[in-house]
């Protein structure tokens, strides 16, 4: 098990722009604009097989079904290479997505274009853009990791969400999200 850290990008940084094939629903594909919240956007990078992702799976689809109905956007992308990884095939993909109850696209990055936009190190990896695609949070879900007694809560994620949504100040010294490094091609 990889203990890969999240590159912290400059907060302000402006959302990357995307077109992804939809694995959730299996024939549309996604752009930014189509998955944008009125009040935000959560990006978050994932896979099927990453032991820090199966760990906090359960909570991001709490935070998922939280907040979506508060305006804000959610999406999941897999960027792995899916020849070294069948595991993260897009049809396994689409078998996690429903496993897991998505109700957010879960998008398939074969070109691993969109994860080198957002400068996408690890999986789990949060990006968290205001109403203007303006990163205000880029960092770690909790302080909880595989193995280490300490439990889910999504506080650190919850907390900069609750500041987009209600016009708060969201602390800018993030800590950075760990897990599974990216498996490039």
């Amino acid at each position: 098990m990889s203990n890969t850290l999240s590159n912290m990008i400059a907060l302000g940084t402006k959302a990357p722009e995307f077109y992804l094939r939809d694995m959730k629903s299996g024939s549309e594909s996604l752009s930014y604009a189509d998955v944008k919240g009125e009040k935000g956007t959560l990006v978050l990078f994932i896979c099927n097989h990453c032991p820090f992702v199966l760990h906090v799976i359960t909570e991001i689809v709490m935070i998922a079904n939280d907040y979506r109905v508060q305006g804000l956007g959610i999406v999941a992308i897999s960027s792995n290479d899916i020849v070294k990884y069948p595991q993260d095939a897009p049809a396994l993909m689409t078998e996690f997505a429903f496993e897991n109850n998505f109700e957010f696209p879960y998008l398939y990055d074969e070109s691993q274009e969109v994860a080198k936009a957002y400068e996408a190190a690890c999986t789990p990896d949060f990006y968290l853009f205001d109403s203007q695609d303006q990163l205000v949070y880029r960092g770690q879900l909790d302080d909880s990791r595989p193995g280490n007694g300490i439990s889910l809560s999504g506080s650190d994620l919850r907390g900069a969400i609750d500041g987009v949504l209600y016009n708060r100040s969201i602390n800018p010294n993030q800590k950075p999200s760990i897990g599974c490094n990216i498996k490039w091609k």
